[in-house]
């Protein structure tokens, strides 16, 4: 997209996973010169199973990659709430048209990621192995410092990192604030046996303990465990004293956890914690500095991560198309637009993680009893389009013809 001096705009936009992709892909078509930085040293391949649903699902269409996306699907069929014994007690059954626990797309994150990336023109500047350590912005442009060394100045930077951003904690960390939900979260990947089922099984042990298995189309199995604490700094530690502190935090908690513990011993290089917080931005741009993704809204494993990064993304670019010399008014038009449909999927009520971790036996029976009747064919449907990850404030997504395959 050319500026008034018949120079094309440069984009700097910050992560290679979701969002920075599509943001990459729709700025190239539109004409703008964009840079793609990534820290990891190459595309990320590893991840959990994470979903598209509701208005994602248009975004896919228009990039051209839907096809694509369901011939790379984990193959779930539904998600089983079980009991320490593993005897599901609870079944939501993947149907076709709803979008319950299990969605009708379901995708691991490293294969949709390198989807994405593969779709991104050549002439943009993708860089892996660095990141941004300094910005430093005026009227006309912004200074980004590498921690490589390098320095150069953009018109805009967009940044398209996880909920941890160091970009956003350079820009905008007075305007941040955490929101804890008091669980912590471990993910790793596992070897599948025979006995596996292609269901999302999901045990309540009590004690403040969950763990949950799910299959992908790699031939392993994606496990978590999670459980209930106050912040300890469990997610800074290395990964050997994690590992020893989840090992006794989940000592008799019964179902398959042990093998799960095994499993993530075995394969280090795929575990990696995460706490559940949501991240609270009063403002998502800050003159020539944009916030998308869990960057900006970020709050866990909530079911619609993945959808409010493609449509985040989406818009944020077709409003720079279409206002290419004016991005306060793109940014500005980018927010009113996300913000309300971000707040209301993102936003987890203030002690429901916990309720999902229950400490007493009393508890783990409710909880049991809850999904048995929400699960129950009268009311499936009811709770389905219910569930935190049902959308809601949904923006009417405006035709921006650079933006279609």
């Amino acid at each position: 997209m050319s500026r008034s001096d018949q120079r094309p705009t440069r984009v700097l936009v910050t992560g290679a996973s979701i969002a920075g992709p599509t943001l990459a892909w729709g700025l190239a078509r539109a004409g703008f010169d964009v840079t793609l930085l990534e820290r990891s040293p190459a595309p990320r391949e590893t991840g959990q199973n994470i979903d598209i649903r509701g208005l994602g699902r248009e975004v896919i269409r228009r990039m051209g990659v839907e096809n694509t996306i369901l011939e790379n699907l984990t193959g779930e069929q539904g998600t089983r709430f079980v009991d320490r014994h593993g005897t599901p007690h609870a079944v939501f059954p993947r149907e076709e048209g709803q979008d319950g626990p299990t969605a009708e797309i379901e995708i691991l994150r490293g294969r949709l990621a390198q989807i994405l990336v593969d779709i991104v023109p050549r002439e943009v500047d993708q860089r892996f192995g660095d990141y941004v350590v300094g910005v430093e912005q005026d009227s006309s442009g912004v200074d980004v410092t590498f921690d490589g060394g390098g320095a150069e100045r953009f018109d805009l930077v967009l940044v398209a990192e996880g909920r941890s951003s160091r970009t956003r904690r350079i820009v905008f960390d007075d305007e941040t604030t955490l929101r804890d939900f008091g669980v912590s979260i471990t993910y790793g990947t596992i070897d599948r046996l025979p006995t596996d089922v292609d269901t999302w099984d999901w045990c309540t042990a009590g004690g403040g303990r969950v763990a949950t298995l799910r299959p992908d189309n790699e031939g392993t199995i994606r496990a978590t465990l999670s459980f209930e604490s106050e912040p300890f700094g469990f997610e800074s530690l290395p990964v050997d004293a994690q590992l020893h502190i989840l090992t006794e935090r989940f000592r008799g908690a019964g179902w398959q956890t042990g093998r799960i513990l095994d499993g993530f011993h075995e394969r280090p290089q795929d575990f990696y914690t995460q706490r559940m917080e949501q991240v609270l931005v009063s403002t998502w741009s800050k003159g020539r500095v944009a916030l998308i993704g869990d960057a900006a809204w970020g709050s866990g494993p909530t079911g619609m991560g993945t959808t409010l990064s493609l449509v985040g993304a989406h818009i944020l670019t077709g409003e720079l198309t279409a206002n290419p010399d004016n991005h306060r008014e793109a940014f500005s038009r980018y927010e009113k637009q996300m913000r309300a449909y971000a707040d209301s999927a993102q936003g987890m009520r203030r002690g429901s993680a916990r309720l999902l971790h229950p400490s007493s036996k009393m508890g783990v029976k409710a909880l049991h009893s809850a999904y048995k009747v929400a699960a129950s064919a009268p009311v499936r449907r009811f709770f389905q389009a219910n569930l935190l990850t049902h959308e809601k404030q949904v923006p009417t997504l405006a035709d921006y013809p650079l933006l279609r395959a």
